[in-house]
């Protein structure tokens, strides 16, 4: 009897109890998921949190997660906003002067086109301002630098819209690249120059103020077109008259 005793109790020491380590594993699940919520809603926003929890509820419940909402990062619901409209590219906004000098150049566009000067007269709107190109044949005789008379109307024209606007004025010669050839200009710096300088003492004359006025002579150095042929050397011989921005 006794040997029967021994030998139960030596089977009974071989298979230790070991259903305590079911709930002991649960115990550690549970607050690993404990440590991964409070750690998630401390640094995510509430739609992830939201879905956090909906999955910590699916472990401990059994419930099932609508298929759609699955995952710890669900997309916002103002970046899934975003992902349909169209992307905007900011504009900046335009200053009092800067409208003023749109109403310019709309003006001048105007004018131009009533009076079929579109071959002459040509519009730029640049970061430097309003440029307005005028080819010589409208202001000077070839070779000279004295502006012709039939110059004044469009001349005049011009010199009222840009009374309208208190911006600085560049008044910018220019020529083609056949050397002078007369006595009067040792070269196209002296040409470009005197042009520039003559269309300057008419807007003086006609009550422009003077510290809004500057002139250069650029010769040939600024061309728009290769001088190549006649019409590209003509288009090079020109006077901008450049409306700047205000800075």
């Amino acid at each position: 009897m006794s040997r029967l005793r021994r030998k139960l109790e030596e089977e009974h020491e071989e298979h230790i109890d070991e259903t305590w380590l079911i709930p002991y594993s649960d115990l550690l699940t549970l607050l690993l998921a404990l440590f991964i919520v409070l750690f998630a809603a401390s640094s995510i926003n509430k739609a992830k949190y939201d879905a956090i929890m909906e999955s910590f509820k699916s472990e401990l419940t059994g419930t099932k997660i609508d298929s759609s909402k699955i995952g710890l990062s669900p997309l916002p619901t103002d970046l899934k906003q975003q992902e349909k409209l169209p992307a905007q590219v900011a504009q900046p906004t335009k200053t009092a002067n800067d409208i003023e000098l749109d109403q310019l150049k709309q003006k001048l566009e105007q004018y131009i086109k009533e009076n079929n000067l579109q071959a002459v007269i040509t519009l730029g709107d640049t970061k430097r301002g309003v440029e307005i190109t005028l080819k010589d044949v409208i202001l000077f005789d070839p070779g000279k630098a004295d502006l012709k008379q039939s110059s004044f109307k469009t001349l005049d024209t011009i010199i009222g819209l840009v009374l309208a606007v208190p911006n600085p004025i560049s008044i910018e010669g220019h020529t083609d690249n056949v050397p002078i050839g007369n006595a009067a200009f040792a070269s196209n710096w002296e040409l470009s120059s005197a042009r520039a300088a003559s269309v300057l003492h008419y807007f003086e004359s006609k009550t422009v103020a003077e510290n809004r006025l500057q002139f250069t002579g650029f010769g040939e150095y600024k061309p728009l077109y290769p001088n190549d042929t006649p019409d590209h050397r003509q288009s090079n011989r020109r006077v901008d008259i450049v409306i700047l921005r205000n800075n």
